[in-house]
């Protein structure tokens, strides 16, 4: 156990301030600290592979929410995206073959 710097007494190791005497401790745990801070600048490649597997963009979405939300929404509006473009295909097929068997007569 680290020592408090100021009055002596036994502070823990992740405490920021000393218990008795309330002085801020230069031991705390550095790494916690220092931890490598990813930037959250979204991306275009995120939104790409939401765009091209939605399942992914979807759970990277639900994932990133809180911790990287920039980088959630690209991935989460590229599965959305893609979605909506593969119903709205649906839907011109659908029409598309519907208006050449009505034109050919067979039914």
């Amino acid at each position: 156990m680290p020592y408090c710097s100021k009055c002596g007494s036994e502070v823990n190791q992740f405490a920021a301030n000393c218990p008795d005497c309330g002085a801020p401790q230069s031991n705390v745990n550095q790494s916690s600290q220092n931890r490598s801070v990813q930037p959250d600048n979204g991306g275009f490649a995120w939104g790409l592979l939401g765009f091209c597997v939605p399942v992914a963009g979807l759970i990277l979405y639900l994932i990133w929410n809180n911790e990287r939300p920039r980088t959630a929404k690209a991935a989460g509006m590229g599965a959305l995206i893609s979605v909506i473009a593969g119903v709205l295909f649906y839907i011109v097929y659908f029409i598309v073959v519907m208006a050449i068997i009505g034109s050919s007569g067979a039914y």
